[in-house]
């Protein structure tokens, strides 16, 4: 028997997804960015803020933004996933290897998430954060995942269809298991990303995040080759590569390896 959906429930979590994404922010902002009703936005807002998850920003007009209590649901959340329980120990173990600053990141509506964050002991280090978003275009982890997905798909997170230089990029990142991106995480940085995969399919990824002063082009292959390790040691099956999203040649070799 089909469910009837709640149309208000869909709206109020609009509304709080575009706060995050917009905050701090006013209710007529709000309802432009959505194409909603003043007055309907206006109800989702009150419901959020009575159920203690936005409230006013402290100065000038009346804008909302998130309260912490999105945070410790997020920390719930994460604390019992079972790909975050599983890649601890993995994730140390590659912090230690490299010296470096070691994540773990996972899909989430049209972008990633930061779900686990091990830092670097050394002075100089990146810091990202738990629940930092991590955008497809240009970042480690999306172009991780960029060549495991249908080309419509691509198209679909790109905004575009992929271009010739996108397409190298792919077939590249696919033939040598790890992708490279510069300063997508924190200004100043160098990723390198791999992803995990969960029958066929990537469910996540490992990334080494460093400044790029101490990870050089030299270090690329070495460090690349260590994620990529951590990363297939955490998947479940292996991935299902589509001929479609790269060269023939480069493929036949991914495939290969």
């Amino acid at each position: 028997m089909s469910v009837k959906r709640s149309k208000s429930a869909s709206r109020v979590l609009a509304v709080l997804e575009m706060i995050a994404r917009h905050q701090p922010v006013g209710v007529s902002e709000l309802a432009r960015l959505l194409d909603e009703d003043k007055s309907a936005v206006q109800r989702a807002i009150m419901t959020l803020a009575d159920e203690g998850w936005i409230h006013t920003a402290p100065r000038g007009p009346t804008r909302w933004q998130l309260t912490g209590h999105i945070h410790a649901v997020a920390h719930m959340a994460h604390g019992s996933n079972d790909l975050r329980q599983r890649a601890r120990g993995v994730l140390e173990a590659l912090r230690d290897e490299s010296g470096e600053s070691v994540l773990l990141t996972a899909p989430d509506l049209g972008w990633f998430v930061v779900i686990d964050v091990l830092e670097s002991r050394q002075l100089l280090r990146t810091a990202p954060h738990v629940g930092m978003v991590v955008h497809v275009a240009d970042s480690a982890t999306g172009r991780a995942f960029l060549p495991f997905m249908s080309r419509e798909r691509q198209t679909e997170v790109l905004g575009q269809a992929p271009d010739a230089a996108q397409l190298e990029d792919i077939a590249l990142t696919m033939e040598r298991g790890y992708s490279v991106s510069e300063g997508d995480l924190i200004g100043g940085s160098i990723n390198i990303a791999a992803p995990i995969f969960e029958e066929g399919r990537p469910a996540g990824a490992v990334v080494i995040s460093a400044p790029k002063e101490r990870l050089t082009p030299e270090h690329h292959a070495r460090v690349g080759a260590m994620t990529a390790r951590a990363a297939r040691s955490l998947s479940r099956g292996s991935p299902n590569i589509s001929l479609a999203s790269t060269s023939p040649q480069r493929a036949a070799a991914a495939a290969a390896g």
